[in-house]
């Protein structure tokens, strides 16, 4: 049985631990991963709307584009993938949409939502490494939000970011 003294003394050992030695090892997940288990991958069953003026296509999904696998709602994940920022400042990038492929939503048909994830990184990752491919590792959440490049059905809270090496 622990006295007061060892039990103050081990509460407070514990709020003293570095933030890293209490983190979880995040989840390694791939673009698969974002659909649901036993859902096709989801196909364009309609023309939807041409953007003209800023060379996007938005077509029209059938309903297996907006399944979302919930199980990784709240979960702490590492995904690799491409970014395409929304706003690049003097530090790099914050906000951006994660893609599983070069190009995606760029003069071409962005993918369906459940393969699009929206990012917010607590460090900027550099704007002359935009076009490489990284890892991204923090906290998904399941969300369905709609942008001027196409509906999105992830949003991940990014604590660490690298390059993606295979």
């Amino acid at each position: 049985m622990l006295n007061r003294r060892t039990t103050l003394m081990l509460m407070s050992a514990a709020l003293a631990a570095p933030r890293t030695a209490l983190a979880a090892t995040p989840r390694e997940i791939m673009w698969e991963d974002l659909i649901p288990p036993g859902v096709p991958y989801s196909e364009i069953i309609g023309e939807g709307e041409l953007d003209e003026v800023n060379d996007l296509w938005n077509p029209i999904y059938d309903a297996n584009g907006v399944k979302l696998n919930e199980e990784l709602d709240g979960a702490y994940i590492k995904m690799p993938g491409f970014i395409i920022p929304f706003d690049v400042g003097a530090e790099g990038v914050t906000d951006f949409m994660l893609v599983p492929y070069v190009g995606a939503c760029i003069h071409t048909p962005p993918p369906p939502a459940n393969q699009l994830v929206m990012v917010n990184a607590e460090q900027p990752w550099p704007d002359d490494q935009l076009w490489d491919p990284v890892w991204v590792t923090g906290t998904m959440r399941t969300q369905l939000q709609s942008t001027n490049l196409g509906q999105i059905g992830y949003m991940l809270t990014a604590d660490e970011m690298e390059i993606y090496e295979w």
